[in-house]
């Protein structure tokens, strides 16, 4: 039976974060035990009347390249969320560890607008634990309405690398991939050195990996990469209005973006009526990010 923890208030990520820390060394302990994820908790995490900061907002649209405007771009919104359901992953009976988790993808429905005044209710849970080639992965579903009103859904997929499910869960088939084909440009994002944190400023998604060279190198990387929820919300302030009060969002994260760097980038309609964006590097050819905004009928 599903279960329904309210909490008083958004977490802090911080706080999160050190938990996930915790959870993800005893995770280790076990699978070196020999005991593999196998289950999810049953669970739903809320916060009710939610509202967002016009300053924190201000900044977020300035730094993506958003009008200022009183209407939250879905990205925001996803930044208002995304620590009910860091906080569900944070969960001793969470069966993936926090810390190293790979966002592989995200999927926005906004289904009508969401303003400055609008006291929001957040919902989050996990769903669909299952193999996938490299490891374990799972999809995080938060919903946002207003009222009785659903305004916005998203699923955000993520893999634990090298952990293999538990259970009756089936190795995943290797699909065949499409290969990458860069292109036509329609413009450049040139990334300084400190974009990752000035998104964690405007997110409170401070990781480490995004901080600086010094910590994302402890982590594995050779410097800081760029949160892959800012190249995304930058992709999606670059269709700009064409894209209406309602759409879906979509994008697929391919390669991480190192900091500095310049991310070589397409945006343009489709051949309905949406529109298609990807970023590459222009030296190496390989993709950082591909996606689509489709418009939503009125």
């Amino acid at each position: 039976m599903t279960s329904t923890v309210v909490l008083p208030g958004v977490p802090a990520l911080a706080g999160v974060y050190a938990r996930g820390a915790g959870a993800s060394g005893r995770l280790a302990v076990a699978r070196r035990l020999g005991r593999a994820p196998s289950a999810l908790p049953d669970v739903v995490y809320t916060v009710s009347g939610v509202r967002a900061d016009p300053q924190q907002l201000t900044a977020y649209q300035h730094l993506l390249g958003e009008p200022a405007s009183d209407r939250l771009p879905a990205g925001f919104v996803h930044v208002l969320a995304f620590p009910v359901a860091t906080a569900l992953m944070a969960r001793t009976d969470f069966p993936l560890p926090l810390a190293g988790l790979v966002h592989l993808s995200n999927h926005v429905e906004q289904h009508r607008p969401v303003t400055l005044d609008d006291p929001l209710d957040v919902r989050a849970w996990a769903a669909d634990l299952r193999a996938h080639r490299s490891g374990t992965q799972v999809d995080l579903v938060t919903e946002v309405r207003t009222g009785d009103t659903l305004a916005w859904r998203g699923v955000s997929t993520y893999l634990a690398r090298g952990i293999r499910l538990g259970g009756d869960g089936a190795p995943a088939s290797d699909e065949e991939r499409v290969p990458f084909v860069p292109p036509t440009p329609t413009g450049r994002w040139r990334l300084a050195a400190d974009t990752g944190r000035r998104y964690a400023a405007v997110s409170g998604d401070r990781n480490p990996i995004h901080l600086s060279s010094l910590s994302a190198k402890a982590l594995g990387f050779p410097r800081a990469i760029a949160h892959g929820m800012y190249t995304a919300a930058r992709a999606l302030a670059d269709v700009g209005a064409a894209r209406g009060d309602a759409y879906v969002w979509s994008v697929e994260f391919a390669g991480p973006v190192l900091l500095p760097g310049t991310v070589t980038v397409r945006v343009a309609h489709d051949d309905a009526d949406g529109f298609t964006f990807a970023g590459w590097d222009a030296r190496s050819g390989k993709p950082h990010l591909t996606g689509t905004v489709t418009p939503l009928a009125a």
